[in-house]
């Protein structure tokens, strides 16, 4: 029996009206460490549904642009951010039901801040605030979609880049002190960690760090000038900081 090569086949012609229409949307998880504490940047919806809800910077995606700049789009109109580092996708949420208008697709993006300034609430958004993440997770606090899911596995995946990757850079400035680096890792494991152990596995090892020959200013409280750092190319293999070694000392937070 001769077989038929599927070149050769008639062609099935595609029905799109067989299927279920639905949307794709974008939403931007922002988080920086503001106050020594992980922050999430947040909108109160101006608009229904969940109107006067906080929710994650977001919006469908138009239909000539890629998920990338529909999200850095909707994060510049929302909340008038440009610019963020580390806009990573890291899921994807499609959960029937999670949006009462119709079937929505949402595509997931992480974008990390070393500060957050000028934040202006554009678009459908009627307000746009930095909310420390323990408290937008806490059980009072009231998002709309499933958005709070969102956020959770945001800050998990933020805690775990910090173990595998140069993620605690991204927190910081081009340059940063030692403190502003460890404040990094206290806020988004929610640990305390001791300065000079802090230190000195930082700068043991040549590569996590480079000297850039300057200092910051000491505050009101006087005190000695802090030296200023830059990252160096180790950070492309880990972190000089784990996680497993940091729970024997105090959590805080989340």
């Amino acid at each position: 029996m001769t077989k038929t090569s599927p070149a050769a086949r008639p062609a099935v012609r595609f029905d799109p009206s067989r299927y279920p229409a639905f949307a794709v949307t974008v939403d931007v998880v922002v988080l920086t460490v503001a106050d020594r504490m992980l922050q999430v940047l947040l909108i109160r919806r101006g608009v229904p549904p969940f109107e006067g809800m906080w929710a994650i910077p977001g919006g469908f995606k138009r239909p000539a642009e890629t998920l990338d700049q529909a999200a850095k789009r909707e994060l510049a109109q929302e909340t008038g951010i440009d610019g963020a580092r580390l806009v990573t996708q890291f899921g994807a949420y499609g959960d029937p039901g999670r949006d009462p208008r119709m079937n929505v697709v949402t595509i997931a993006y992480l974008a990390v801040l070393p500060q957050v300034a000028g934040i202006v609430a554009g678009s459908d958004a009627a307000s746009a605030a930095l909310v420390p993440v323990p408290e937008a997770l806490g059980s009072r606090f009231e998002f709309a979609f499933d958005h709070a899911r969102i956020v959770r596995d945001a800050v998990e995946r933020v805690r775990r880049d910090l173990d595998l990757t140069g993620g605690a850079t991204a927190f910081v400035g081009r340059t940063f002190t030692l403190a502003e680096l460890r404040a990094v890792y206290e806020a988004v494991w929610g640990v305390r960690l001791d300065g000079a152990n802090f230190r000195r596995r930082v700068v043991a090892e040549e590569g996590w760090v480079i000297p850039t020959g300057r200092h910051v200013q000491p505050g009101a409280s006087g005190g000695k000038p802090a030296e200023l750092f830059r990252p160096g190319p180790r950070w492309k293999q880990g972190s000089p900081i784990r996680r497993s070694r940091t729970r024997h000392q105090g959590r805080t937070g989340t």
